[in-house]
């Protein structure tokens, strides 16, 4: 697993070189931004070893099992004093409510982990707040980092090649808008981040973009034709 310092507060975890965690520092150890593929736990404590600080809690941005695939392992590792907060609509999902009709898109593997905390807009985690953007799954968030305004956008972008919507074919990385639910809410989603003005772009898959206002522009000028 490769890490990656990309501010003070924030660190990138990526496991075969194109899914991504992330660690966000806090006065209280560290917020773990999703789990990457199953048997990553480990993994991921040796990085918040490495970083000198415990992992306190773990929010995730969506259900798919990209993101939630070492939820289980890592319960297990840290215990019921580490936090779990899971979007509501994909939580729900989870325990096999039928939340939206249609056939969902994407891997949903069976959880044993409850979250504790089911996540709402507005909501924080930390000095994160939760930013609603579904249409990548039903109940997909981002997190928007107050303190600088860095945005962990899960898989409404991705930046493996250019920064591109999840809503269109992308040939860099077609798995992510094969998986996306509703393109045209995952398009308005992705217009709403944007006009959150984030100094920085976070995403599941691909490098973290610095002042990505220009890039989210031309993603999202190119997804809307």
């Amino acid at each position: 697993m490769q890490a990656t310092n990309i501010t003070d507060n924030l660190i990138q975890l990526t496991r075969y070189r194109f899914v991504n965690a992330f660690l966000v520092r806090e006065d209280d150890g560290l917020t773990l931004i999703d789990t990457t593929m199953p048997r990553t736990g480990g993994q991921l404590i040796a990085a918040a070893q490495r970083a000198r600080a415990p992992i306190t809690r773990i929010a995730l941005t969506h259900g798919h099992g990209d993101h939630v695939g070492s939820l289980d392992e890592l319960k297990s590792t840290l215990g019921d004093s580490v936090q779990v907060l899971m979007p509501d609509a994909d939580a729900r999902i989870h325990t096999g409510e039928q939340v939206v009709t249609g056939k969902l898109t994407g891997s949903w593997p069976k959880l044993a982990t409850v979250p504790d905390v089911r996540l709402a807009p507005g909501d924080r985690v930390g000095s994160l707040e939760v930013i609603p953007s579904p249409g990548h799954t039903p109940g997909h968030v981002a997190f928007l980092d107050t303190r600088d305004r860095s945005l962990l956008a899960g898989d409404v972008f991705t930046t493996i090649g250019t920064t591109a919507v999840t809503d269109h074919f992308y040939w860099r990385f077609p798995l992510a808008a094969m998986a996306t639910y509703d393109k045209a809410r995952d398009l308005e989603s992705a217009k709403a981040l944007r006009a959150l003005e984030p100094t920085l772009l976070a995403v599941g898959h691909g490098r973290a973009v610095a002042a990505p206002g220009a890039a989210l522009d031309a993603a999202i000028q190119h997804a809307g034709r």
